[in-house]
């Protein structure tokens, strides 16, 4: 019996050239480096500087008055958010599921109390305030929340909200704690105050959060930002650049009724979008669905050669090693191989 073997040389007997790999991966390194700084300093979006509450208090001082009545009031967002803050609200549901009840108060904020009160009751060097603070404190709760709704319903008929313009009335302490809050933060020492009792490191930040998303003027700062929920905003960068692109269908539902109108947008949203995400993995288990990329045929468009025979092996080339009985006609194929001698 003889065997013929594919005379295709050892990898060692090709010829060779010398290659410096740490070279060229130095110089890649080195060269994509350089293209991403470039590229980024023309391309990244902009450092928009940080509100604080002080820049607040001096870019729109009639707001942190209004801001500070409301929380007094009852009347934020954070005084009747709810979870994971209070149990004022009843918050986000998706049908008979309360999601946002379910964790429960894990931060509890009192708004009136965190975000006003307590800040001010460590200014010393104001007595006017002082016994201001006083008075409010020794108030009943509903002559508080009565002083306080008077005030703000007084603000809002003011022109431009200006608080030097409203009209007299029975307001009992609460312009003095208002005022009192403006000039702490005009100071710079507000946002301390609600950081206060932290480690060494003030790392929470939810209380100035929670007062600043209270205002207008957060939301006015988005809105001028294109930030908007309505404006597509959570895909959006601030300035002209293009934002998270990949959020596009999240963002999509918020712009369209039920969603746009509905104050339980973000739980209904989430259950969509949670709906179509398994939809997404399950469709090679459903009927159908599974079919349409061999009915639409679009891979054809991609994959040109889809329908063409393979192409058979060149003769002299066969891919495998042919054996012949003793005394047999060898094969056409391996007629070559015969006659070179590599036969056994």
């Amino acid at each position: 019996m003889r065997r013929y073997r594919d005379t295709t040389p050892e990898a060692h007997l090709f010829p060779t050239r010398p290659y410096d790999l740490v070279k060229e991966f130095v110089i890649a390194l080195v060269a994509v480096a350089v293209l991403t700084a470039a590229l980024a300093a023309v391309f990244s979006s902009p450092d928009e500087k940080a509100i604080s509450l002080s820049d607040w208090a001096k870019a729109a001082p009639a707001d942190v008055v209004a801001t500070a009545t409301s929380e007094l009031a009852g009347t934020s967002t954070s005084a009747g958010y709810g979870a994971p803050y209070n149990t004022a609200g009843p918050g986000q549901k998706l049908g008979p599921l309360a999601l946002q009840r379910w964790a429960g108060v894990r931060v509890p904020v009192d708004s009136a109390k965190d975000l006003v009160l307590a800040p001010l009751s460590h200014v010393d060097a104001d007595p006017g305030l002082a016994a201001a603070l006083a008075r409010y404190n020794a108030a009943a709760a509903d002559q508080q929340s009565t002083c306080a709704k008077a005030y703000a319903d007084a603000l809002g008929k003011a022109p431009d909200g200006d608080p030097a313009r409203v009209v007299a009335g029975s307001y009992g302490p609460v312009p003095a704690v208002a005022a009192g809050l403006l000039n702490l933060a005009r100071s710079g020492g507000l946002e301390s105050a609600l950081t206060s009792g932290q480690s060494f490191y003030a790392t929470d930040q939810t209380k100035p959060l929670l007062l600043l998303s209270d205002s207008s003027y957060l939301a006015d700062r988005g809105q001028a930002q294109h930030l908007g929920g309505k404006q597509w905003g959570m895909m959006n960068e601030t300035g002209k650049y293009p934002g998270q692109a990949w959020l596009w269908l999240y963002t999509f539902w918020y712009q369209v009724k039920p969603f746009s109108s509905s104050g339980n947008a973000d739980a209904l949203v989430w259950g969509l979008m949670a709906i179509l995400t398994l939809g997404l993995i399950l469709i090679p288990w459903i009927p159908g669905l599974r079919s349409l990329p061999r009915h639409l045929g679009v891979h054809r468009l991609i994959w040109r050669g889809s329908g063409e025979p393979r192409p058979s092996p060149p003769p002299d080339r066969p891919t495998h090693r042919p054996l012949r009985r003793s005394g047999s006609r060898a094969p056409a194929a391996v007629s070559r191989y015969e006659r070179s001698g590599l036969t056994w």
